[in-house]
């Protein structure tokens, strides 16, 4: 690797193989954000990747902000007009 590039810049080959319903599936949904299926896929693998680590990280507070962390979930905010709209809206496979 020269000194211009890094682990960042360096692209590397990801082979999946994948059914065709489910290439057609990512291909649609790629092509309605305006998205190639590699960046589509890249990005939503990457964003599921986060998330899983993220689950799996620990975090330490001291006992003070727990309390306050504990109390905040101890009691929600009330409910909003617009949060009673969402509750109630089908999602878009419900309808």
């Amino acid at each position: 690797m020269s000194h211009a590039q890094t682990k960042e810049t360096v692209s590397v080959s990801i082979n999946i193989r994948a059914k065709a319903k489910q290439r057609d599936l990512i291909d649609q949904a790629a092509g309605r954000l305006g998205r190639s299926r590699s960046d589509f896929m890249l990005e939503a693998a990457c964003r599921e990747a986060e998330a899983v680590l993220l689950d799996q990280a620990f975090f330490t507070v001291d006992e003070g902000t727990f309390a306050q962390f504990q109390a905040l979930l101890d009691k929600p905010l009330p409910p909003t007009d617009k949060l009673r709209r969402l509750l109630r809206t089908k999602a878009p496979w419900e309808q």
